[in-house]
């Protein structure tokens, strides 16, 4: 059986007995691994790099203490420290095996007002996600309606956002990260806030009172008759 990514997080081998400076090299170069790096760090996360902190400076002070009991206290705080890690960094690590979503559900088709009205109602009720979400679709059934991109099916937010930066070079920073933060919201990874409503907001309205650089037609190949 092949082994999971969060397997390869611990270290393959640990001395049974490590003395004290052994117990924090191990606990040092686990952490520093780059793939505990790969996220961008969250509140949570900062909260638990304080603690890590704090932690390492309780255990430099354990030479104080008896070595056989200095060597277990270190021993068993490396283990709860990579645990926690493990736990930390698993769904982010699942949340990149995951596919991109579709920026409609299957059997909608709404118009880009009935979007914008949606995502104002979600809005008031502080429904922040739903409101992102609502008006991501909003700029892309705009888009379409506006024949500046093609109706296509199963389309993500990051195709759209590609699409848009083609037409629309001067807002490419601002679709990428629409783009993000609606796959974000999708799988729960990163709640929308008011302030990402309004930066969506704003977009949308910026693109309406632009005009395209050119339109992207996708390509149909035709069969020589």
């Amino acid at each position: 059986m092949q082994a999971g990514p969060e397997s390869r997080l611990l270290p393959s081998t640990v001395p049974l007995q490590p003395d004290d400076d052994e117990a924090r090299r191990l606990l040092k170069d686990e952490l520093a691994k780059g793939i505990y790096q790969e996220a961008e760090p969250s509140l949570l996360e900062r909260a638990w790099t304080a603690f890590l902190n704090w932690l390492g400076e309780l255990l430099g002070q354990i030479r104080s203490v008896d070595a056989g009991l200095g060597t277990i206290l270190l021993a068993v705080g490396a283990v709860v420290v990579i645990a926690v890690a493990i736990l930390l960094i698993k769904p982010r690590l699942n949340a990149r095996r995951r596919p991109e979503p579709s920026v409609f559900q299957a059997s909608a088709r709404s118009s880009a007002q009935t979007h914008r009205a949606a995502a104002d109602a979600a809005a008031r009720n502080s429904q922040w996600d739903e409101a992102l979400t609502e008006r991501f679709r909003a700029i892309t059934r705009s888009a379409e309606e506006r024949v500046i991109i093609d109706e296509q099916a199963g389309r993500t937010a990051v195709e759209v956002a590609r699409q848009l930066q083609d037409l629309f070079n001067a807002q490419s920073g601002d679709l990428d990260w629409l783009a993000l933060r609606f796959n974000e919201v999708h799988y729960g990874a990163r709640p929308a806030t008011q302030g990402d409503y309004q930066r969506t907001v704003e977009l949308d309205q910026v693109l309406l009172r632009s005009q395209p650089r050119h339109r992207a037609v996708s390509q149909q190949w035709t069969v020589p008759v």
